[in-house]
């Protein structure tokens, strides 16, 4: 059961920061989630809101900034991400943007190995976009509400892995997922209680905000 740290280790270091993957790293995860957003110079840029204002003490756009202003702000680029990580763990990559999806297939193309990386989206026209540039990278299906929907485009698309929303499981949904030979990866498992429960349906791996609770 791989233990996938959720924007690196949130619950100890400020989110999707380099500091938060090497803490990450350093209580042993299995691979490390992180989200996606894209430049003003179309740098693929790891931050989870389209606004610097929550997780940063900048404010506005992201998109309204290049990459080496959102650097003072503590955002990292991708390239920076994979640079740090060196194939240490594996990169669930989630795109929060239909548009940086490009970007983001050309620096993998260029710079990781793409055994070491899954892309996950909740837009699905991103990961079909993934799916019509490589047959080979590792696709994530993001689901919030729908298993049923996100099992059957997941077939359509030859996803590698299901990224629920772990309400949503039962120990029956778990096999027929399993079944039809996706991974299960549920989010974000972060109470003692919770953590139990899902480790007791036999998924694949857990996203979650500590992940030495794993």
């Amino acid at each position: 059961m791989l233990k996938i740290g959720h924007r690196g280790a949130k619950g100890y270091v400020n989110e999707n920061t380099l500091a938060s993957f090497k803490k990450a790293i350093a209580l042993g995860v299995d691979m490390i989630e992180l989200d996606v957003y894209q430049s003003k110079d179309g740098i693929p840029v790891v931050i989870h809101d389209k606004t610097l204002d929550r997780t940063t003490t900048g404010s506005g756009l992201v998109c309204d900034f290049t990459s080496k202003e959102l650097q003072e702000f503590g955002v990292p680029t991708l390239e920076e991400v994979f640079l740090l990580v060196e194939n240490r763990c594996e990169i669930n990559i989630e795109i929060k943007l239909f548009e940086v999806t490009n970007s983001v297939l050309e620096l993998i193309d260029n710079s990781f190995a793409k055994d070491k990386i899954i892309i996950s989206s909740f837009d699905w026209n991103a990961l079909q976009e993934v799916r019509f540039h490589d047959d080979a990278i590792r696709i994530g299906v993001l689901t919030e509400t729908n298993l049923t929907l996100a099992q059957s485009f997941a077939k359509f698309i030859k996803a590698y892995s299901i990224h629920p929303y772990y309400h949503l499981l039962t120990a029956e949904n778990v096999i027929q997922m399993q079944s039809k030979s996706f991974k299960v990866y549920p989010w974000t498992v972060n109470e003692p209680e919770d953590i139990i429960f899902v480790q007791s349906l036999q998924v694949d791996g857990i996203i979650t905000d500590f992940p030495d609770r794993l």
